[in-house]
């Protein structure tokens, strides 16, 4: 068998250039695919693990910060709950201690105008008392009784002594008028006669009078002069009376009233006397 050389060398040389452009324009490439493939799925899974990462990384931060948060919110809750707690006690409390302070004010006031009651119910009934012991006394004034009076008028002016008489001497010695004889009924001119003598006789002077008469006073009669006056009546008593009653009501209705104290010690003042 003959053997074309030529032929074999052609064919040996078509199978190099074959190769050559194979390798030159096909396997490159492919190679260079391949290895640009890889190269880019190794850096998408090198990028797949980072954003896994950062995701089990943000998973952990949201869950750290859910269990911060719970716990906040329990103490926030638990916080919220005491101060609810508290304020529902203190607002009791305020409401019990208005409840007192409400009751208690009107007890007060109810004590008080019970208080108010009864002291105008006494002081009604006194001056009722003291009304109709007055008219009585009035109606019952008779000339017996006056002429009684005159002279329980006249001795004490005759009993004058010490400062009381000085005092009634200087009024007398520096008024500019006559002296004033008041009654609560016309003195008959005998009495008017004995109450010039007793009067001139105690302070050796012929003292003017003036005689008046003033129903005001009951069973009664006064002198004044130059702003003294010596004066003996029934309502002298009264009003002393008067007086010393309303004095044991008030101290009574003090104690009452939980006030408490000491009365102050100090004499009534005596029926009739010497007063400017």
């Amino acid at each position: 068998m003959l053997v074309d050389w030529f032929t074999v060398g052609a064919q040996a040389l078509n199978f190099i250039i074959l190769v050559w452009l194979l390798k030159r324009f096909l396997y490159k490439p492919i190679l260079h695919a391949i290895d640009a493939r890889e190269k880019r799925i190794a850096a998408e899974l090198a990028d797949a693990d980072g954003k896994r990462a950062e995701a089990t990384r943000e998973r952990d931060e949201y869950r750290r910060k859910n269990e911060l948060f719970d716990q906040e919110r329990a103490t926030l809750l638990s916080q919220a709950t005491d101060a609810a707690s508290a304020e529902r006690l203190r607002l009791l409390d305020e409401a019990r201690q208005a409840a007192d302070t409400l009751r208690s004010e009107r007890q007060d006031a109810v004590l008080r105008e019970q208080q108010s009651l009864s002291d105008e119910i006494t002081r009604r009934t006194r001056e009722e008392v003291f009304a109709i012991a007055r008219r009585t006394l009035t109606d019952l004034a008779g000339v017996g009784l006056e002429e009684r009076m005159t002279e329980v008028f006249t001795q004490r002016l005759r009993d004058l002594g010490g400062e009381a008489k000085e005092e009634l001497a200087r009024a007398l010695a520096g008024a500019s008028a006559p002296a004033r004889v008041r009654s609560s009924f016309g003195l008959p001119e005998v009495q008017r006669a004995a109450i010039r003598k007793a009067l001139n006789e105690t302070f050796s002077a012929d003292i003017p009078l003036q005689f008046e008469t003033a129903p005001d006073i009951i069973s009664g009669i006064e002198l004044t002069t130059n702003g003294l006056k010596v004066a003996w009546s029934i309502a002298d008593y009264l009003a002393s009376l008067e007086k010393s009653v309303g004095d044991v009501l008030k101290e009574q209705a003090r104690t009452t009233a939980g006030e408490g104290g000491q009365r102050k010690p100090g004499a009534d003042a005596e029926a009739g006397g010497v007063t400017g």
